[in-house]
């Protein structure tokens, strides 16, 4: 495993680490916490150091799944929640003082822990980025020692490049994958100047970039790549990158043709994401202890050609690019 400095925080955490979206449940499907603690442990002997979860998957379970792994561990394993998705209705408003610093003591209790190593808005509606008070809240919560660092998880480029404005700002996780490309051609640069961590959310397009997807694939009620697919439950993005599902397979066929190698199509995906130096970390989730193994081993391929990043643009310009680079 190969590490990388995420910004300004200092830390240096795991180029593939994961993301915990399914340890309190996998979509729709039940996850004990044997397996989530299994899910965990073979991450983290896989070379894994960072965790990504929030308090609104499964209603704290997963911060309580991670946070209980990490404070009993013997190596420092460093995570970072989210906060704001319990908001109901998820306004602007609701981003206030007195329901940031409730989401961080949740987030604390949930976790066993006395300092979060990092928060994260959790997806805010566009004009939280143009409220000071809100970062000057998390600004103070650092300063009273109950958060080490934190940061924005953002739906658009325009709002990591409004974030980033803010000097206390040490991180931004985006959605970035070989579907998603817009964000390396402004804001990599920009976040490379003001040392802003960067962490890449969905790598695998909600699963279309494993390409074990057909036309006849179908997912179950409970699965966000089922009831989301228009965006009516949240941002349309975060299914499939937004892009049309048989658009996607149609794009996936000819990144077969160019991946001919051992290891599955995954596994070169992510290897195009590290790619980039710019980016901290990529937090790939897993379901099962195999995918956990499989998803760290792409740290060690060696790095993609020229040929290679060549045609995966062309593929992306081809078949993605009119659909999906305006949007987000």
């Amino acid at each position: 495993m190969n590490y990388r400095v995420l910004g300004k925080t200092g830390l240096k955490v795991s180029e593939i680490s994961l993301g915990t979206w399914q340890l309190g449940g996998r979509w729709g499907d039940t996850f004990s916490n044997e397996e989530a603690q299994s899910t965990l442990q073979t991450a983290v002997d896989n070379g894994v150091n960072f965790f990504d979860t929030a308090d609104k998957y499964s209603e704290g379970l997963s911060e309580r799944a991670a946070g209980t792994f990490a404070r009993g561990y013997k190596e420092r394993i460093y995570v970072a929640t989210k906060c704001g998705r319990r908001l109901s209705p998820h306004t602007a408003e609701g981003y206030n003082d007195k329901n940031i610093r409730g989401f961080i003591e949740d987030s604390l209790k949930n976790m066993g822990w006395e300092t979060l190593d990092l928060i994260q808005l959790h997806c805010p509606p566009t004009e939280v980025y143009y409220t000071p008070e809100v970062f000057e809240t998390l600004e103070a919560l650092k300063k009273e020692g109950k958060i080490l660092n934190y940061g924005v998880s953002v739906e658009k480029v325009e709002q990591a490049l409004k974030a980033i404005e803010y000097p206390g700002l040490a991180t931004v996780q985006i959605i970035f994958n070989m579907f998603r490309q817009r964000p390396a051609d402004l804001f990599f640069p920009e976040a490379k100047k003001k040392n802003v961590g960067i962490i890449v959310r969905v790598p695998l397009a909600s699963g279309l970039l494993t390409g074990k997807f057909t036309r006849e694939t179908t997912f179950s009620e409970g699965d966000h790549r089922f009831f989301n697919v228009e965006g009516k439950f949240f941002d349309k993005g975060e299914t499939f990158a937004g892009l049309d599902f048989e658009r996607g397979l149609v794009a996936v066929k000819e990144l077969k043709k160019l991946f001919t190698g051992p290891e599955p199509l995954a596994l070169y995906a992510l290897r195009w994401i590290l790619m980039f130096p710019e980016v901290s970390c990529v937090i790939p989730g897993a379901s099962r202890r195999e995918q956990a193994e499989m998803n760290t081993r792409a740290s060690a391929l060696p790095p993609l050609t020229d040929v290679q990043m060549k045609k995966i643009r062309e593929i992306y310009e081809t078949f993605i690019k009119p659909d999906v680079h305006h949007r987000w």
